[in-house]
């Protein structure tokens, strides 16, 4: 048991300095070639280091900055979401703000859109690297995690409304060209964040079976969601048979899928995007 916490505290570690790598490269080679702003408290800090250079000519640090914005989020995430996921996020807003001082950026392109669009990409992969090693970027990550925690909403769109504001802000001071295409990278980091991390995603399950007990005791151990099990007449074969009906994670589809298909291979499986669910609905907790 020992071991195994071990194995899964090195991969964490792992994943955590590849994001942090993979952010702060995005960051000095396309976010500021293209003089865009990323999302979150990360694009706050590169706004705030843009006034302090233009009307004051102050070089602020990116570390000093950025960890002074997240000192709050982290306070709300060690008491609400979970201590050792805040250590790991706390690890990533260490380290991107390291790599972000001490790493040299390289220029792969001239053109302001394939920079908008392909930093955009590489940013949401940054972020779910960091996802899955159950941490975040620190920032607004924090407050989307707290969010989805509390009422068990996806939050990343809105998260996106309010970085457009902050872009309204940069384009008021400094000019509109680059705000608009930070939009743009905006729009694609969270299209691209949308479908990498699917945690928050809900999917509906509609299981018509002749092993249904079998397949609700396998739903139950592999997700800890509960299963409806509904009496029916086929109206072809009138023929008695049993649906099951039960809501899970996206991100648990697909083992799900196979394991009813070990059970029962002639079971006919439904499944269905759930937009919004209410009433209580398991979700897993972060440590």
């Amino acid at each position: 048991m020992k071991k195994n916490t071990v194995l899964e505290d090195v991969k964490r570690t792992a994943l955590i300095v590849a994001a942090a790598f993979l952010m702060a490269m995005n960051i000095k080679s396309f976010v500021r070639a293209g003089d865009l702003l990323p999302g979150g408290f990360n694009g706050l800090t590169l706004l705030i280091q843009q006034i302090a250079r233009h009307f004051w000519n102050l070089n602020l640090s990116y570390s000093l900055i950025n960890f002074s914005l997240n000192a709050i989020p982290v306070f709300i995430s060690f008491k609400y979401i979970g201590k050792k996921f805040t250590g790991y996020s706390c690890l990533m807003i260490v380290l991107t703000g390291i790599f972000t001082d001490i790493l040299s950026g390289f220029q792969m392109t001239d053109d302001i859109l394939l920079v908008a669009v392909f930093g955009g990409i590489l940013n949401a992969c940054a972020i779910s690297l960091c996802l899955y090693a159950n941490a975040t970027s620190g920032g607004t990550d924090f407050i989307a995690i707290f969010f989805s925690e509390k009422y068990g909403i996806e939050t990343w769109n809105y998260i996106f409304a309010g970085n457009c504001i902050i872009l309204l802000v940069a384009g008021y001071l400094f000019g509109w060209n680059e705000a608009l295409y930070s939009i743009i990278f905006q729009f694609a980091s969270t299209q691209v964040l949308h479908l990498l991390y699917k945690r928050y995603q809900k999917q509906t399950l509609l299981i018509i079976t002749s092993k249904p007990d079998e397949i609700y005791q396998e739903i139950r151990e592999k997700t800890n969601h509960d299963a409806t099990l509904f009496k029916g007449i086929g109206c072809y074969k009138k023929h008695e048979c049993n649906m099951l009906y039960s809501v899970v994670g996206r991100d648990e589809i697909k083992p799900i899928i196979k394991k009813i298909r070990e059970i029962d291979k002639n079971a006919f499986i439904n499944t269905m995007n759930t937009q919004q669910l209410t009433g209580r609905f398991y979700q897993r907790p972060n440590d």
